[in-house]
């Protein structure tokens, strides 16, 4: 495989995907889609026109990314801005598409995000993110999805545990990244509960309404991020905190615990205290604990230094946060946030700025960045 030319003759074919009128996103996307499939295809059967055989495969993903992002958008269109309470409308096909995506032949996580690119409408970069991989490994397990379910029947759906992982990912992006499809996710999780008795699927629609239930508090009038200590109460969407913590407490009678239950739980102690100097840390940390266990997740221990940090002091905290990689995503913003409530000044600053340069989007970044200024301007000259 000649690796120097595929480099050299990548901008040409980005450029001609452009003129054709992809935008330069997606016509990236497309391209190295395409790349990745002549990394695999070349060294056994070369194209005799290196450049046409590019064009050619890239322009189909395009055509193939572009039909799936406006099947999304006309699904989106149906859905109003806020989730309404109460039972789900009439199903349509997407919840059914979730389960095909699924299918058996499907690894756990290739179906995942399988299903976040055809059906979610999420682009390779956003997938990766969410599951902490470089792009190009993403793109990679994506299209070795693609290539296994080409040639199978889908009539064999996939299981429950895989789409509540897709549509939990789907909120994820929806209610934090650059695409709104968080209510679309709700609604789909509300068919799904309304279909099947499972105290996860009840969990999953649980921690979405008590998360959606924040929305209002989370940005400022200017956009500007706001934690959520310093969130505005009195913004909260209280129906909706009732309405998962009543589902909540459903689930968890029935003593079946699973990792959706265990955050819902964490993120109803966080929608049920007051103020924020009432919120009950000691309790959250049990039940990260109690996820810790379910998922053995370096992000789930990332934030449990967090609640370790408030219920314990920011020592403690530290404690816990030195056991982590400190190449986590969020990791120093963390350990700015420990050493800034330890009084360490210098290191919190430090430790924002650095943060800010490794901020997944825009408004995180611009949050941390204010953040180290704020502490440098207490700084003595």
């Amino acid at each position: 495989m000649d690796e120097v030319l595929l480099r050299s003759l990548t901008p040409s074919v980005l450029g001609i995907l452009v003129r054709r009128g992809a935008d330069f996103a997606a016509a990236e996307d497309a391209v190295q889609e395409a790349l990745i499939e002549a990394v695999r295809t070349w060294p056994a059967d070369p194209p005799r026109d290196a450049k046409g055989w590019l064009v050619t495969v890239a322009w189909r993903r395009f055509l193939d990314a572009t039909r799936s992002d406006a099947a999304r958008r006309r699904r989106e269109d149906l859905v109003e801005e806020e989730p309404p309470p109460g039972p789900a409308p009439a199903a349509d096909d997407t919840l059914q598409l979730y389960f095909l995506c699924s299918h058996p032949s499907l690894t756990p996580s290739s179906a995942v995000a399988l299903t976040l690119r055809a059906v979610g409408g999420l682009t390779t970069r956003q997938i990766a993110q969410a599951y902490l991989v470089p792009e190009a490994t993403m793109a990679q397990r994506i299209s070795r999805a693609k290539r296994t379910v080409s040639g199978v029947r889908l009539d064999q759906p996939g299981d429950v545990a895989t789409v509540l992982r897709v549509l939990y990912l789907v909120f994820n992006e929806g209610y934090s990244g650059d695409v709104d499809l968080a209510a679309e996710a709700i609604r789909l999780t509300r068919q799904l509960a309304a279909a099947i008795d499972h105290p996860e699927v009840a969990g999953l629609l649980a921690l979405m309404l008590l998360h959606h239930a924040r929305r209002a508090g989370r940005t400022g009038p200017d956009g500007s991020l706001v934690p959520l200590a310093e969130q505005d109460r009195g913004r909260w969407d209280t129906a909706a905190i009732a309405e998962g913590i009543g589902i909540l407490q459903a689930a968890l009678s029935r003593d079946r615990l699973g990792e959706f239950q265990a955050q819902a739980a964490i993120a109803a102690l966080h929608a049920d205290a007051p103020t924020a100097a009432q919120t009950d840390w000691v309790q959250i940390v049990e039940w990260y604990d109690e996820l810790a266990r379910l998922t053995d997740s370096p992000v789930v221990r990332l934030n449990r230094a967090v609640a370790v940090g408030e219920a314990d002091g920011p020592r403690a905290g530290l404690a816990e946060l030195a056991k982590l990689d400190d190449s986590l995503p969020r990791h120093a913003a963390v350990a700015a946030y420990l050493h800034e409530r330890d009084g360490d000044v210098e290191t919190a600053a430090r430790l924002y700025a650095e943060a800010a340069r490794r901020a997944p989007n825009l408004a995180e970044r611009d949050h941390l960045t204010r953040r180290a200024a704020r502490l440098n301007a207490r700084r003595p000259s």
